[in-house]
Formats: C-alpha cells, sequence, structure tokens
C-alpha cells in the first residue's frame, strides 16, 4: 500500500474515531507500536505491509473505548510494570463491553483484535529462546479474563497452571476482575491478582520446578524469591495518578473536552520508576548500575562474535548518483538556507590588527598618518557553527523495511551530503542485531559448564555494526548500501556510535538517532533493555554531545531521548530530519 493510499485510510479511519468519541481533535496515524493514544493522536500498528482494515478496526475500537470510559487511558507504560499491565488488560475488557452495548457492530473487529492477540502469544511462545516467565504468565492471565482457550506447553506449564487456578477460584481475583466497573476497580483487580500469584510462594509452589529463561533453571527457593517479587513496587504510580482526580469528578471518566494523553499517565507520575517486576534477575552483574539489586544495564554474554563493517566508499556510483539527486531536491532549499546563516556568521568574526591577511578598512585612516603602524590588516575566522562534528546513527531493524528504510537511506543522503559541501564533519552509522550460530554453540557450552549467566542480556545474538560513510571518507557512496537488519539493541549501538563521535576532534558533537521503536532482542528482557538505553542516554548527554532521537511514525524516542522529534507522514523524514540538524546549528551559532 503506498503513502497516498495510506492517507487515505487515515482519513477515514479518523472519521470513525471521532464519531466513536464524540471528540472533533481526534486523528489516526498508522505506525509502529500502539496501539495508543497520544493527545488527541490514535496510533493504531500495522503488522505487515498491506493492512489488515478489521484488525485496525478492532484496534481503533480499543483506543475508543479507553478514550470514552477509562479515566488512565494508557496504564501499560514501561514504568508501570507487572501491575500497570495486567490492569490494562482487565480494564480493556471492562471499556470494550461498555462500547459494544453502544456499538453491537463492533463485535467483529474486536473479535478480530483478539485473534491477533492470540495468534501473537502463540507465536511468542514457540520463540528460541522463550520469553522470561513474567511475560508469559501475564499472557496466560489476559487470555484467562477474555475466557479465550490457551495451551500451556514447556516446562513452566505446572506452575503456569497452578496460578491459574488460584486466580479461577470461587470470588478470587479472576472474578473480581470480570466485575470491573470502573478504572479504580480494574486496578485493585490488578493488585488483587499480583497478590494471588505472589501467595504462591507461601501456598505450597515451592515444591515446583519451572524453568524462568534460557540461561536459568530455578530451585524451589529461586522460585519462592521470583514469585514473591512479582508486582511487588508496581501500585504506587496508580495510587498517585487516581488520588491526583479532580475533586468530585468520578475515577471512570473524564473532564469533557480534555483530550487523552499518553504522557499524563502512570510513566509520569511523581516517584514512578522502573518497577523491580520489571527488571531482570543479576546476581552478579558487575559495575552494573541497580535498581532493587536487579540490572538496569543489557550485558552481552560475549562481544567476541559482533561484527562492524566498514561499507564507506563501496556503494554502487550509478546507485549513489540517483539517491543524491533525489536527496538534493528534497532538501536543497534548507540546506541553501542554512549556508546562508553560517555564512552570514563567519563574516563577522574578524581578527584584526594583524600584520598579515587582507585589509582592513578601518585601519587605513591610521595607517595613513602613523608611518610605523605595522598591523593594518585582518584575517577571518572559522565560523563557530562549523566546528562541529555529526554523526547520524540508523536504526536498522526488521520493523524499518519497505517504505521506512527507503526515506531513511534518503534522509542520511541528503544530511550527509549536505553537511560535506558545507565544511562538516559527518559519520554515518547502522546498526541492528541477528542470531549467530557461533554465539550460540558458545552460549550452549558455557550453560553446560554450569556457569552463572543470570546476569547477562544477550546471549545468542551478535551486534551487525555498520559504518556507511567514516569521518574522513570523502567518497559518499556507501550510502547506497543502507539495507534492514533484524532485531535493534539500542543501548549498546550508542554507546559504540558515542565513542566514535568522541575520538573525533571538535569543538561540538551532534548524534542523531533514527528509531521506529524501542530496543528489542529475541534473547534479552525488554525492560532490561528499555533500562539500559535510558541509562546510556545519560551517560553519552553527560560527555557533552548533543543528543536528538528522530521517531520514524513512533514516539518512543520521546520516552529515551530528552530532544526528540516524531515523524508522523513517512515521506517528511529527510526534510524533518534536515530542519531538526539546521535548527539546531543556526540557533547555536546565533546565540554567540
Amino acid at each position: 500500500m503506498d503513502t497516498a493510499q495510506i492517507d487515505e485510510l487515515e482519513t477515514r479511519l479518523g472519521k470513525l474515531a471521532r464519531v466513536l468519541t464524540g471528540e472533533p481533535r481526534v486523528a489516526v496515524s498508522i505506525g509502529a507500536g500502539g496501539p495508543r493514544v497520544e493527545r488527541e493522536r490514535f496510533v493504531l500498528p500495522t503488522h505487515a505491509s498491506e493492512p489488515d482494515e478489521d484488525l485496525l478496526l478492532g484496534y481503533l475500537d480499543l483506543l475508543a473505548a479507553r478514550w470514552r470510559h477509562s479515566a488512565i487511558r494508557r496504564l501499560d507504560t514501561a514504568e508501570a510494570g507487572v501491575t500497570g499491565r495486567i490492569a490494562q488488560a482487565v480494564e480493556d475488557r471492562r471499556v470494550l463491553a461498555r462500547l459494544l452495548d453502544d456499538y453491537p457492530g463492533a463485535r467483529r473487529y474486536v473479535e478480530r483484535w483478539r485473534a491477533q492477540s492470540e495468534q501473537s502469544t502463540h507465536d511468542a511462545a514457540r520463540r528460541s529462546p522463550p520469553l522470561a516467565w513474567r511475560e508469559r504468565l501475564i499472557g496466560a492471565i489476559e487470555h484467562a479474563l477474555w475466557n479465550e482457550p490457551l495451551a500451556l506447553a514447556g516446562p513452566d506449564a505446572d506452575t503456569l497452571a497452578a496460578a491459574l487456578r488460584v486466580l479461577e477460584g470461587a470470588g478470587g481475583a479472576f472474578d473480581m476482575a470480570r466485575a470491573s466497573g470502573s478504572t479504580a476497580q480494574s486496578v485493585q483487580a490488578a493488585r488483587a491478582i499480583v497478590a494471588g500469584v505472589r501467595s504462591l510462594a507461601s501456598g505450597g509452589a515451592n515444591n515446583m520446578m519451572q524453568t524462568a529463561g534460557p540461561d536459568q533453571t530455578l530451585d524451589e527457593t529461586a522460585l519462592a524469591r521470583e514469585l514473591d517479587a512479582f508486582g511487588e513496587h508496581d501500585d504506587l504510580a496508580f495510587a498517585l495518578e487516581l488520588d491526583s482526580a479532580p475533586a468530585g469528578q468520578p475515577a471512570d471518566t473524564q473532564t469533557p473536552g480534555q483530550p487523552g494523553d499518553a504522557r499524563n499517565d502512570a510513566a509520569s507520575a511523581p516517584g514512578a520508576t522502573l518497577s523491580d517486576s520489571d527488571a531482570a534477575a543479576s546476581p552478579r552483574a558487575t559495575g552494573t548500575a541497580s535498581v532493587h539489586g536487579k540490572p538496569l544495564r543489557s550485558i552481552p554474554l560475549t562481544t567476541a562474535f559482533d561484527v562492524v563493517t566498514d561499507l564507506s566508499g563501496s556503494g554502487d556510483a550509478t546507485a549513489w548518483r540517483k539517491l543524491r539527486a533525489l536527496a538534493r531536491a528534497e532538501t536543497g532549499a534548507l540546506k541553501t538556507h542554512l549556508e546562508r546563516v553560517l555564512k552570514a556568521d563567519e563574516l563577522t568574526h574578524w581578527k584584526r590588527e594583524r600584520e598579515r591577511g587582507e585589509i582592513d578598512r578601518a585601519a587605513l585612516a591610521r595607517l595613513a598618518v602613523s608611518p610605523g603602524y605595522r598591523t593594518p590588516f585582518r584575517v577571518s575566522t572559522r565560523a563557530s557553527g562549523r566546528d562541529a562534528a555529526v554523526t547520524l546513527l540508523l536504526d536498522l531493524s526488521g520493523s524499518m523495511a519497505g517504505r521506512k528504510i527507503e526515506l531513511a537511506r534518503l534522509c542520511a543522503a541528503a544530511l550527509a551530503d549536505a553537511l560535506a559541501q558545507l565544511g562538516f564533519d559527518a559519520e554515518v552509522l547502522g546498526y541492528s542485531s541477528i542470531e549467530s550460530p557461533a554465539m550460540r554453540a558458545y552460549t550452549e557450552r558455557e550453560r553446560a559448564a554450569h556457569a552463572d549467566l543470570r546476569g547477562y542480556n544477550r546471549f545468542v545474538e551478535r551486534l551487525d555494526l555498520r559504518v556507511f560513510k567514516r569521518f574522513d571518507a570523502r567518497d559518499l557512496s556507501g550510502l547506497a548500501r543502507i539495507e534492514c537488519g533484524h532485531e535493534n539493541p539500542d543501548g549498546e549501538a550508542l554507546t559504540w556510535a558515542a565513542a566514535r563521535l568522541m575520538a573525533r576532534k571538535a569543538r561540538r558533537r551532534l548524534l542523531f538517532v533514527l528509531s521506529d521503536g524501542s530496543p528489542s532482542t529475541s534473547d534479552g528482557d525488554p525492560a532490561v533493555l528499555r533500562s539500559d538505553l535510558h541509562a546510556r542516554v545519560a551517560e553519552v548527554r553527560e560527555q557533552g554531545i548533543e543528543l536528538v532521537g528522530i521517531g520514524i511514525q513512533d514516539d518512543a524516542v520521546e520516552a529515551f531521548y530528552p530532544h526528540a522529534v516524531v515523524v508522523r507522514k513517512l515521506h517528511e523524514l529527510p526534510a524533518v530530519a534536515f530542519a531538526t540538524l539546521s535548527r539546531l546549528l543556526a540557533q547555536r551559532t546565533r546565540q554567540r
């Protein structure tokens, strides 16, 4: 589906969203991530090059139900932890039931959304290595709440079944969840579910065995600790947010005319932090910052298999010329404007009273009356704004395939070409990760030797790091070789790019990251990957690097990068990226 068709579909879905919500400001975008509400915008995910319209309508009904009937339109943020994610599942079931009372025809689309959710759960169950135990339990709880069949398999099937039996008991937590009549009650039900699971630690679960991850088999003591930590620190954000509702306003209603804002959820509540339940166990993460003894950093088991490929100047010359022509057409006017700003700044900075250089007109009178005067010259200084090194770091994950990677390539070409013409040092890098048979074999040998692997978060995937244009390269044809990879371990790639940038001599260092989602690997804990990226962003900024995240149809960058811009329309990516860089350079130049 081309850009025009996507735009037309978004327009039609936007009209429907305004009917369902009664809010004339609501708009709809289709992009990576989601479904989620961003102020007055509904972001619907797409799972294929040709969007499934029935599935999109199911997502739209879900967001409209949250908008109309939920006091907190999104609970399942990274900071919300286990309790928040379970509360979201309880709340979604409640608000969709209310929406279906008003619009019975929506049932078909809701069922399509649930079918997709069930398929995603089955796909995740077949992953190798498997998901963390908490992730599998949360999925089982969600399907049980919707009364959907779920085949429990694997070494932890007995543990999951035991947890569900405890929750399904007469008058138990599931009954409370299904009877929820408000957002506050949904949160209370989620807390009851978490308490029920934690009770397994002291209710006879210690005689069960389970596999909690690809690197560890928990004995009775470890299982008790895993269950006892489940959801322990998740409640604060929700208590704060519910308590902050305006006086006299019911918890499950909203003030008319107030748009939903994903930033006003649990993630932004005072005191909200990465919950203990969302961090991976790491009793031996040496040198790693921690919260409640859990890691904030994603540590690879080994970096021996990581690959850095230098593609500078190795692209097809014809392909590069075509790409450069398209890039200049996209950003030519912006480049010309920036050049004028920098040139004007350069011409106003002179070093006077020099013995060599060009004649300083202001000194001519003094030269005429003072025969011994020997310094009537001036020399121009290099514009301060150009004493900068710029790195563009591209997310090459599989979700970037298709139109996204085409425009990311065009964006990189536009920036690199313009910066080269303007006299800036620039580098273009890309990153992804891919499963390595050699690294998998290494991990298996370590496991067979009974090595303690609990402090690590990358076991079978090697980094695939690419240099499309080095700082000192004059041939930019390597940019034509920008292609997608597989996963995106953002934190490790950011540190790599920052180290290369810091090695470059410059008064200013700017690092732009183009990404379409949160960090992800097939064998890593997502919560650890997120907290790792937060920590590495802070480290990079402490080094004095000016860091900007550019989100491609996804606002995840706003959660990680203090300075971020989100591109909703793909065709706007090159111009927005260049305009952001130009504004940053020009503003700093004017401030001098």
